[in-house]
C-alpha cells in the first residue's frame, strides 16, 4: 500500500492514470545521445511521457513489456540512426532493489505541494 506521499507524487508520469503499474512491470534505464537539438527535444519529451529523468539524458522507466516496446518504437521513429544513439538497459527486480544513488538528482517532474 503506497504512503500518502507516494500516492501524491508517483514515481513516474503514466499516460493512463486509471491503469496503475502492474506486477509485470520492469525497470529500464534509457539513455541517449542525440546530435540535432530538435530531435533531442523530441526524444526528451517522449521519455518524459514514459519515465522519470534521473540525469540530463538518462531516464528510469517502470513499464510493462508491451508498453516499453511501444515506447521504444516511438523513440526509433524520432532519431536519425546514423547520427544518434539510444540505449536501454533492462534491470531485473532483484537488481533494481539494490540500486544505490548519491548526490542530487536532475528531475523533469514538477511537484506541487499544499501545506495546510
Amino acid at each position: 500500500m503506497p504512503t500518502w506521499l507516494e500516492h501524491a507524487f508517483p514515481l513516474a508520469p503514466y499516460r493512463h492514470p486509471h491503469k496503475p503499474p502492474g506486477e509485470k512491470q520492469m525497470l529500464t534505464i534509457v539513455a541517449y545521445d542525440i546530435a540535432d537539438p530538435k530531435r533531442l527535444r523530441a526524444v526528451a519529451k517522449a521519455c518524459e511521457d514514459f519515465g522519470v529523468r534521473v540525469q540530463y539524458s538518462v531516464f528510469e522507466c517502470r513499464l510493462e513489456a508491451d508498453r516499453f516496446d511501444d515506447f521504444w518504437i516511438e523513440l526509433q521513429g524520432i532519431i536519425e540512426p546514423k547520427e544518434d544513439r539510444l540505449v536501454a538497459y533492462r534491470v531485473c527486480a532483484a537488481c533494481a532493489r539494490g540500486i544505490q544513488t548519491a548526490g542530487c538528482m536532475v528531475c523533469s517532474e514538477k511537484a506541487v505541494a499544499y501545506v495546510l
